[in-house]
């Protein structure tokens, strides 16, 4: 018991914990940031991106269908893309884009362009889920394809895409662990340079407990929302 208490006082004492620049305060919020930011622009592409996969998919022209077999097969590509090998491929394309191939802001490029694809396919699931009669209903009855979509998928679909955010999140959580392997900063630079190189384990054992609680937070939240915005579940 004394052992492990003189293991913790040494622990706390740190330099990790007590400074603030490149410590693991900073670093939990340089990975918040990364994690909701990327998350801001997937939605934002994600959802449109899957909506069109599946109005495509039922498309009544034979150009139409073979269109979204070519932008299904891209989305296919990109998201079983390995992470990492991703991640490497696309330092030339961050450097471009924000000047430089390290750090939080050229990680968002790696971390968007794999969590896209991954969102627009479950956005594509989830609305397939919702029951053709409603929409052939609201069809017959003259609305527009965007009347459709706002009055129809998004409304009925809304518990599930709640859900897929919840689960890209959370994905892209563990994603941003990674880029700290290639000075990407957030926890997983600080796991890697003190806890795996330098032999820290009091280092390393703090941002994996950071890290759960921070995905124990994000899939309570998204599962009370999703209940909350469920009608079927508000019914019963």
């Amino acid at each position: 018991m004394d052992t492990l208490l003189d293991w913790l006082r040494e622990a706390a004492q740190n330099r990790a914990f007590t400074q603030w620049r490149g410590g693991i305060w900073q670093s939990t919020l340089v990975t918040l940031y990364m994690s909701l930011i990327t998350m801001l622009i997937t939605v934002a592409i994600g959802t449109p991106l899957g909506i069109w996969l599946f109005r495509l998919d039922s498309a009544a022209t034979a150009v139409g269908r073979g269109f979204a077999q070519v932008v299904g097969f891209v989305v296919n590509v990109v998201r079983s893309f390995p992470f990492f090998v991703l991640l490497i491929v696309l330092i030339p394309v961050s450097q471009a884009i924000v000047g430089r191939s390290t750090g939080a802001n050229a990680a968002l490029i790696a971390l968007a362009i794999s969590a896209i694809p991954f969102f627009a396919r479950l956005v594509e699931t989830n609305l397939r889920e919702i029951p053709a009669g409603k929409i052939e209903a609201v069809e017959m009855m003259g609305a527009t394809r965007a009347q459709v979509t706002r009055q129809v998928l998004l409304p009925e679909a809304l518990p599930g895409l709640i859900s897929s955010i919840t689960t890209t999140m959370i994905a892209v959580i563990g994603y941003t662990t990674m880029v700290g392997s290639i000075n990407g900063g957030g926890l997983g630079q600080l796991a890697y340079n003190r806890g795996y190189i330098s032999y820290q384990t009091e280092v390393l054992i703090a941002t994996v407990v950071i890290l759960v609680v921070i995905v124990v937070v994000v899939q309570t939240l998204g599962s009370v929302l999703s209940r909350a915005v469920d009608h079927r579940a508000r019914s019963r």
